[in-house]
């Protein structure tokens, strides 16, 4: 199994997101290379820009070129006008002290942006040309909407090589993250598939009490974040699985885990679909069973997508921090509604006659104050 380290939460020396403490660092980069893995993954957008300063300093000065993959990502969602695209990045180069990317990937990817400010400014054809020249080595985008989006790119597209999306046991068979069907769609178009957020932000790292007693029972030498690692890790298809690694230990952990692990047997994957459903009880809405919302949705999108959003939120350590939001603003923006425009006004009932409004209006309310909305209509 390939292990990626993701490089957007590094240990810190102080508050400023772009003070990072790098003598840490290098200590977490040599261990992870000496476990016997090689894929880096950092942003313009990491650490406010520190993270790839901190690539070039604790990884490329101190390490062979040729010892190490190295992925970077443009912006889509800071560039307004054509010229950024080139300008960005050179500086990317520049910040990370290397000739070529092997992996170079548009940022976060979904329908608007795809529609409006990737086409605008060509960024597909900069990265062909980019490839030609040697600057990069592999096209790839990381992706934050549905399947069929997905599809619809991978076809138009077939010069992209990988795609990086968000896969764990919890999001399997999400609403909106809809990390299998986002999966199985990469696979039919021969793609590589690069892991996102499989221990999902942390939260998989601590389970409920129920959900731990049933891992427990089949592995009582596995800690929920392994469980989580190793899910991922079964896939076929797989550059890496990024882990978003914030101390020594967390890499040690983690090499650990994945340098030796077999894939999950079909017992297993049924346990942790298991655990998924537990999960789900333990939220806000208590429910694994969001069927009975479906046929709830007068302008497109149902309350079982907006409940089924919100729950998984809720259960995150930052509510307001789940790549959730990505795929709720990029659904709306999809049906042409507005940030403040309600999905579901007024009563909400279902057919067995349970009257639940204030849960919906709560849960909406919710995703529209901490979405993000960047798009012209």
């Amino acid at each position: 199994m390939r292990l990626g380290f993701g490089l957007m939460r590094l240990p810190l020396r102080s508050a400023d997101a772009a003070d990072i403490d790098q003598e840490q660092l290098c200590k977490m980069v040599d261990a992870f290379l000496k476990g016997g893995f090689n894929y880096f993954d950092t942003s313009w957008a990491y650490h406010n820009g520190g993270s790839e300063a901190a690539v070039r300093e604790c990884l490329v000065k101190r390490h062979p070129r040729d010892s190490f993959l190295l992925a970077s990502k443009l912006p889509t969602f800071a560039i307004a006008r054509e010229s950024e695209v080139e300008e960005i990045f050179q500086l990317q180069r520049e910040r990370c002290g290397v000739e070529y990317f092997d992996y170079y990937l548009l940022h976060n990817v979904n329908s608007m942006r795809y529609q409006q400010i990737i086409r605008e400014t060509h960024m597909f054809d900069y990265m062909k040309k980019w490839k030609d020249e040697g600057k990069i080595k592999h096209i790839a985008f990381s992706f934050h909407d549905t399947a069929d989006v997905l599809d619809r790119i991978l076809t138009e597209h077939p010069e992209v090589e990988a795609v990086q999306i968000a896969v764990n046991y919890f999001d399997w068979e999400a609403c909106l993250v809809q990390a299998k069907a986002c999966y199985d769609v990469i696979r039919k178009h021969g793609r590589q598939v690069i892991i996102m957020e499989p221990v999902k932000g942390g939260m998989l790292a601590k389970a409920p009490e129920a959900v731990e007693k049933l891992l427990q029972a089949e592995h009582p030498d596995w800690s929920p974040a392994a469980w989580a690692l190793r899910f991922a890790g079964s896939l076929d298809g797989v550059l890496a699985v990024l882990s978003g690694m914030s101390t020594l230990r967390q890499v040690e952990e983690n090499v650990a885990v994945m340098r030796d692990a077999q894939p999950l047997t079909e017992h297993e994957r049924e346990v942790l679909a298991q655990a998924a459903s537990l999960y789900r009880e333990t939220g806000p809405v208590g429910t694994s069973d969001f069927t009975p919302y479906e046929a709830v949705a007068p302008k497109g999108i149902s309350a079982a997508v907006i409940l089924d959003t919100y729950n998984s939120c809720m259960l995150q350590p930052d509510p307001t921090f789940g790549a959730e939001h990505n795929y709720f603003s990029a659904e709306k923006a999809k049906h042409g509604l507005h940030k403040d425009e309600l999905c579901i006004p007024g009563e909400v009932i279902l057919k067995d006659g349970r009257n639940v409004t204030e849960l919906v209006h709560e849960a909406e309310g919710f995703l529209n104050e901490h979405s993000f909305f960047q798009y012209a209509f």
